[in-house]
């Protein structure tokens, strides 16, 4: 059975992607660290170059999912459908050039399904499709994701929420903890964070700054979304 709106909306707030070769760290040491700072939700990309493949990436990502299991968090896997179903995992996060959203819902159908849009027709066409969530960005630049859309700041997540769009929405790209504010007031109910997290000195006491600008705001941007389900 698919989770409920509002469980939805509590995982995005401090949601980690990485893959093991976006850290500075131990993988498994920052996966570790970044739950104890206070993570809500974790996706596994795992690509690009040094990415694991084989045995290995599954390995690597059933030691990750195990981790997220024992502390009640929901572990994602980007774009590879098949590696999510058969892992198991509580969701996909898919962007436009992957497989539809209509066949995604039909192969995952009990689980978490979260797609990336970058303007109104995308984000109206994955509601309508059936989407849980919306990844909107990038909000800052980023050298992350080297094949990234334009930089669009919060606009898009005001527009939606002006629309009375009420779905989920997670902000990602470039997001500090100087900078969440900005993606939080817009009307997102969390923000997505790679290097922030995998590259920091200390990576508890930055992911445990992030989640204390999360719930600062909380009350904040709660109150104009008091009216959602």
């Amino acid at each position: 059975m698919r989770a409920d709106v509002q469980r939805i909306r509590n995982w995005m707030k401090l949601y980690l992607v990485m893959g093991s070769s976006n850290c500075k760290l131990n993988p498994l040491d920052v996966v570790d660290l970044a739950i104890a700072g206070g993570i809500t939700l974790f996706q596994l990309r795992e690509k690009g170059p040094n990415a694991l493949a084989g045995e290995a990436r599954d390995g690597f990502a059933r030691q990750v999912q195990s981790r997220c299991q024992g502390h009640g968090i929901p572990f994602i896997i980007n774009d590879d459908i098949e590696w999510a179903a058969a892992l198991q995992a509580d969701g996909v996060h898919i962007g436009q050039e992957d497989a539809p959203l209509h066949e995604v819902r039909e192969r995952l159908s009990d689980r978490i399904i979260g797609v990336s849009v970058h303007n109104l027709e995308e984000a109206e066409r994955a509601i309508d499709e059936g989407a849980d969530y919306l990844g909107i960005g990038p909000i800052y630049a980023t050298s992350t994701k080297l094949d990234a859309q334009a930089v669009q700041g919060t606009r898009l997540i005001r527009e939606l929420r002006a629309r009375g769009i009420t779905i989920p929405i997670v902000g990602i790209g470039g997001i500090t903890a100087d900078r969440a504010d900005a993606v939080l007031l817009a009307g997102a109910d969390g923000v997505a964070v790679v290097s922030t997290i995998t590259m920091a000195e200390d990576v508890r006491v930055e992911t445990s700054r992030l989640r204390q600008t999360v719930l600062r705001n909380n009350l904040t941007y709660k109150s104009s979304l008091d009216h959602l389900p």
